[in-house]
């Protein structure tokens, strides 16, 4: 067994903390130092007090937070919808549309070729700090590319989501009861081995998501399945999402950008069950209006961040710009806005051992090149952050 001493830490925060105000939670600390062993914290304390180690890292006085948790992500995709993009940022509305191009495009990507191209956004992520990414499918839409989104996920990744439900594709335009009964029946019991969640575009703004009743029906197979419920929900405008989520005890329901006050109560009533996953930058992608996430912290609501990382909405696979704007356009504190990317998002992916930095809990450390996580939005844009690679650990500074 092998342990490192991760040492010279200026400020480390722990985000150990479960209940109370987040300002509590945070486990701020300096002059500290975190043992590892296999892959575990073994130890945390002060470095003056570090237990001998087999090999020793200094970061020379960064800031050590725990590696980022992206728990909503569509990574397995291929081609390009820049110029979607532009034309929204001319004034054209986004209404899903354009999800029928990335399917199009990835239906006709080799296998090797999606998976290289999943490998290079899990790497673009890691060295932004991301430790553990949530992957959906969703680019398929046919019980054999569903399947196989999936299982190249699953190289990558344990949190694997089935999103069959994501638009009904062009195909079933016209028969869009054929194909709920295909997601909901041979699609799912072909995807289920290879997924952990079920989703659903829940959108009655959109003519390509699904109604209320046809989420459910998604979701009650999924569940019946054997897969945690997962929702989109509430994007476009005030809908059913929020609420349905709820009901059904989803982990999380993600977007969330209209609010109606009952919605709000439904989520405060079910902290502890259901999170409400914001994805800034796809208010930034969009020209949409940012939801209130200060509000939501007041009122009681779980909250989690998180980047959304798609071809149409968000192609960006940085935590740390989702929490400058999560800071600069939301109205949380940089101390709110890391927790919700950390413990935030890991609670919406029903996980304890991660997000936080904790004896027992894994040795996912992401180290800033500043002194302090306030850095993160202090200097939106720049690339300090980076998960800390502990594998060839030996004596040094960690550069």
């Amino acid at each position: 067994m092998s342990s490192t001493v991760v040492t010279g830490i200026g400020e480390l925060l722990t985000c150990d903390g479960m209940d109370g105000p987040v300002g509590g939670r945070l486990g701020l600390r300096h002059g500290a130092a975190v043992v590892v062993e296999d892959g575990l914290v073994a130890w945390l304390g002060t470095a003056t007090d570090a237990p001998a180690a087999d090999h020793r890292v200094d970061v020379g006085g960064r800031a050590v937070i725990p590696g980022f948790v992206d728990s909503h992500a569509h990574l397995v995709f291929a081609g390009d919808r820049g110029d979607e993009f532009a034309a929204r940022m001319a004034g054209t509305p986004y209404d899903g549309g354009g999800i029928g191009v990335s399917v199009r495009a990835t239906r006709a990507a080799t296998d090797d070729e999606l998976r290289a191209l999943v490998a290079a956004r899990f790497a673009e992520m890691r060295a932004q700090g991301t430790t553990t990414v949530e992957v959906k499918s969703g680019y398929g839409l046919t019980v054999e590319d569903e399947v196989r989104a999936l299982r190249i996920a699953s190289e990558f990744t344990t949190e694997t989501t089935f999103l069959g439900a994501h638009v009904v594709p062009a195909e079933y335009a016209a028969d869009r009861a054929a194909y709920l009964e295909l997601v909901t029946g041979p699609m799912l019991t072909a995807a289920a081995p290879h997924a952990r969640w079920v989703d659903v575009f829940c959108e009655p703004h959109s003519a390509h998501a699904f109604t209320a009743e046809e989420a459910r029906a998604v979701l009650l197979a999924g569940r019946e399945a054997g897969l945690g419920l997962r929702v989109h929900g509430n994007q476009l405008g005030p809908g059913p999402g929020v609420q349905l989520a709820v009901e059904l005890g989803a982990a999380s329901v993600d977007h969330c950008t209209h609010l109606s006050d009952d919605d709000v109560t439904a989520l405060a009533d079910a902290v502890g069950t259901t999170v409400a996953t914001l994805l800034p930058g796809v208010e930034f992608s969009t020209r949409s209006p940012y939801p209130d996430a200060a509000g939501l912290l007041r009122a009681g609501v779980d909250i989690a961040l998180a980047t959304d990382c798609n071809p149409g909405t968000c192609y960006s696979s940085s935590m740390p710009f989702v929490i400058a704007l999560a800071v600069r356009e939301m109205g949380l504190t940089p101390g709110e806005a890391v927790y919700a990317a950390t413990a935030g998002s890991a609670k919406s992916l029903r996980r304890s051992d991660i997000g936080r930095i904790v004896v027992g809990g894994r040795a996912d450390l992401t180290v800033l090149d500043a002194p302090s996580h306030v850095h993160l939005s202090y200097r939106a844009g720049v690339p300090i952050a980076r998960a800390l690679d502990l594998s060839g650990a030996s004596t040094g500074v960690a550069g």
